[in-house]
């Protein structure tokens, strides 16, 4: 399994969500260390720099991943939010966030990783509450529970990304028709 963090959903809140992979199968989780969380946390361009985390800062982000997952699921089938998982993004939405400055080179982010999690759950609350809603899809790859914004036009997309699932199910889906077209008889 790509141990590398993706990033196709859209919104940071659906890539936070989206770091435990497969969860109705082989389940993979991302956030192994607190430096493969505070990777995420780098990666995703929400800070330019960390301080390192502890394993404690693990726990809480993935405390707070899943319920931003459950009031996700909860938001795309119309169904009334998880009162658990609300307290848990909330308590974590009211912590201190990112703070962004400016210096002589521009902007500059520096954070703990509990800041970067207060962060991540704002974001989410404005996600949940927002226009973005109706375009929250899950992947088309049933592996995958990647939940991603769909923008494009007709709102045809089926897949997260075309790298991570789409490609792999197209290319199975070629190899499957050109199996049953070459054992077809020949008339």
């Amino acid at each position: 399994m790509n141990l590398n963090h993706v990033f196709v959903c859209g919104h940071p809140a659906l890539d936070f969500a989206a770091t435990l992979r497969a969860r109705r199968s082989t389940r993979f989780e991302m956030f192994v260390t607190p430096e493969r969380l505070n990777a995420w946390y780098l990666e995703s361009g929400l800070v330019d720099t960390i301080s390192p985390g502890e394993d404690d800062d693990v726990s809480a982000a993935t405390l707070v991943r899943e319920a931003i997952y459950r009031l996700v699921t909860d938001r795309r089938l119309g169904e009334e939010f998880d009162r658990a998982a609300l307290a848990v993004v909330n308590g974590a939405a009211r912590e201190t966030p990112v703070t962004p400055q400016l210096t002589v080179k521009g902007r500059h982010t520096e954070a703990t990783p509990a800041q970067a999690l207060a962060t991540v759950a704002r974001q989410a609350v404005e996600l949940l509450s927002g226009p973005d809603v109706p375009l929250m899809k899950e992947c088309g790859n049933p592996e995958c529970t990647r939940v991603y914004i769909d923008r494009s036009r007709g709102m045809r997309r089926q897949w997260c990304g075309m790298e991570s699932c789409g490609n792999k199910y197209k290319a199975a889906a070629y190899r499957a028709r050109k199996k049953t077209a070459s054992s077809a008889p020949v008339g």
